[in-house]
């Protein structure tokens, strides 16, 4: 397994098992390439001046790192004249960004969170790019914002890289979840673990616990049993575990299992959660479907969900089966 290349994971899913047609391959290699670069600026650090903030915000509000600038540009730039995308959407942009006329027009949508987890960039702890991928509406003229607003059932391809002590890609194209880890020597991203597998069960738990205060009864309900330990209901010890980087916090799911909550709270109440649906949630939720595990916003399956705006917000629990049916079922009693 050790010398497989990423390139030839993805010639033999299209050859043998026909789940990926040849755009959709090389679009995947562009975005492993692009976050390659990401990876080699954040390793750089202090270093390459790429640290602190820009003092600009996103079109949430969110003060910018200069790695989230330079991420996002390094995913648009490496992306956009390759002929295998028409439009692409990011965490970091107010609108979409259609492929200029000047390069020939694919028939797929890339959506991403250039740099998730940012605000650990300057304390040195993993942080990643998360992507999804859609196909373009068949009867399509041009490409609008209404092109983008698909159900999470719809993707063909999502990931995330993650820039820790490796840099590892995360992908699934609908058979299963593949790990690739970046050989520097080579350059290149080799697979080192397949059909990723989360356990049902867990012991660990990971939700920001300064929040309490404001989450909903179900939440609540949950986290006391978890606390509650041996002694109470659920008859089992739990630890917490929570990076802030939701890169991070899935990738530890996808290896060891536990789960991720990030629930709506009486903060804004008016909005529905805090992650976005498209470049976060829908990515991570079909990931980790894909691995045996379950994703919900507390009621309805995330995938299920309509989008209506590019940079809606929603609920997210997810991580091992049992567990996430258990919050879920607390919401709905």
């Amino acid at each position: 397994m050790s010398n497989t290349s990423l390139t030839r994971y993805l010639v033999e899913q299209q050859r043998t098992h026909g789940h990926i047609p040849g755009q959709l391959r090389l679009l995947i290699e562009v975005v492993a390439r692009a976050c390659k670069r990401i990876s080699h600026a954040v390793n750089k650090g202090a270093l390459g001046d790429v640290l602190g903030s820009a003092g600009t915000g996103n079109v949430q509000g969110e003060i910018q790192k200069k790695l989230d600038i330079i991420a996002n540009e390094v995913l648009i730039e490496a992306n956009e004249w390759g002929g295998h995308l028409a439009g692409m959407a990011s965490e970091e942009m107010e609108g979409i960004h259609v492929v200029p006329n000047r390069y020939p027009r694919g028939e797929y949508l890339l959506l991403f969170d250039p740099l998730d987890g940012s605000s650990n960039i300057d304390v040195n702890v993993s942080i990643g790019t998360i992507f999804s991928v859609l196909r373009m509406p068949e009867d399509d003229r041009g490409v609008d914002e209404g092109d983008f607003l698909q159900a999470g059932t719809k993707q063909v391809a999502a990931g995330y890289c993650i820039y820790g002590p490796q840099t590892t890609l995360v992908l699934t194209v609908g058979d299963g979840v593949a790990m690739f880890t970046l050989d520097r020597e080579q350059g290149s991203f080799v697979l080192t673990q397949e059909d990723v597998r989360i356990p049902e069960d867990t012991k660990e738990f990971a939700i920001n616990m300064s929040n309490m205060r404001h989450w909903d009864a179900p939440v609540k309900r949950y986290i006391d049993e978890c606390l509650a330990g041996k002694e109470g209901p659920r008859g089992k010890d739990f630890n917490m575990r929570w990076v802030a980087s939701m890169v991070a916090d899935v990738h530890r799911i996808l290896t060891r299992g536990g789960i991720f909550m990030y629930p709506w709270d009486k903060r804004e109440p008016d909005k529905p959660g805090k992650l976005r649906l498209m470049y976060e949630a829908n990515p991570m939720s079909w990931l980790i479907e894909q691995a045996g595990g379950a994703a919900t916003n507390g009621r309805e399956r995330i995938l299920d969900l309509q989008p209506k705006k590019l940079h809606e917000r929603v609920s997210v629990i997810l991580g091992s089966k049992n567990e996430v049916e258990r919050v879920t079922r607390y919401h709905t009693e």
